[in-house]
């Protein structure tokens, strides 16, 4: 965080990937597709409400999708917070990679997959796909407006790993096209500030509320390298 922050209010995000789903066990991409939870996302969203229900929150959103509204759920209930939707909050766009294992891309997808892996922050993928900087553009969008319209305050943001990401690259300054080492697990608690100029990393990966499920907290595969 910014050494000179002065009397500008520090604004917290708890940025929270959706729990686990079926999809993101086969190495599938789920994009934009509306992929419901498995019983054990189900069982993490609950351990995450639980662990946040102490918590001094004063909003939740979410992405529209199901497997983020599902995650969102019983962390607004433990706060007795209304959950509030934005679409800008969803997963990247994978155009014609939706539905479609990694395996599966690497065969037939071959030159858009190197491009893909190669992180060309312009190149769109095929089907109508985001870019990363298109991407980026509008998860900057969301994060700005939730900070602006909550000075002060702490705020959930229950989302998607490419969303957690750009987050990470924004409060960090990590380059789009650079390779990804930071984790993006399932039902992880990810804090980042706003200072009313930056944001700044203030923790990460968090899963200590997960050892009920262990080995359920799956990495973002969608979102690297």
């Amino acid at each position: 965080m910014s050494a000179q922050a002065g009397d500008r209010p520090h604004t917290e995000l708890v940025l929270i990937r959706h729990g686990v789903t079926a999809w993101n066990r086969e190495r599938r991409f789920q994009g934009q597709i509306d992929i419901a939870l498995d019983d054990e996302g189900l069982a993490q969203a609950a351990l995450t409400g639980r662990r946040l229900a102490g918590w001094p929150l004063d909003a939740v959103y979410a992405s529209d999708l199901a497997r983020a509204r599902q995650t969102a759920e019983p962390i607004a209930a433990a706060r007795g917070l209304a959950t509030r939707f934005d679409s800008r909050l969803r997963e990247r766009h994978y155009g014609s990679f939706e539905g479609r294992t990694h395996d599966e891309l690497e065969r037939v997808e071959a030159e858009a997959w190197r491009r893909w892996r190669s992180r060309e922050p312009d190149f769109g993928l095929p089907g109508g796909g985001e870019s990363l900087r298109t991407f980026h553009a509008r998860v900057a969008s969301a994060l700005l407006d939730l900070v602006r319209r909550h000075p002060g305050q702490t705020v959930v943001v229950v989302t998607h790993g490419g969303v957690l990401d750009i987050a990470y690259r924004m409060a960090t300054g990590l380059p789009l096209e650079a390779p990804r080492r930071h984790d993006l697990l399932n039902a992880s608690l990810n804090r980042i500030g706003w200072d009313g100029r930056e944001f700044g990393l203030i923790a990460w990966a968090d899963v200590a509320h997960l050892e009920a499920v262990p080995g359920a907290a799956l990495d973002d595969v969608e979102a690297r390298p």
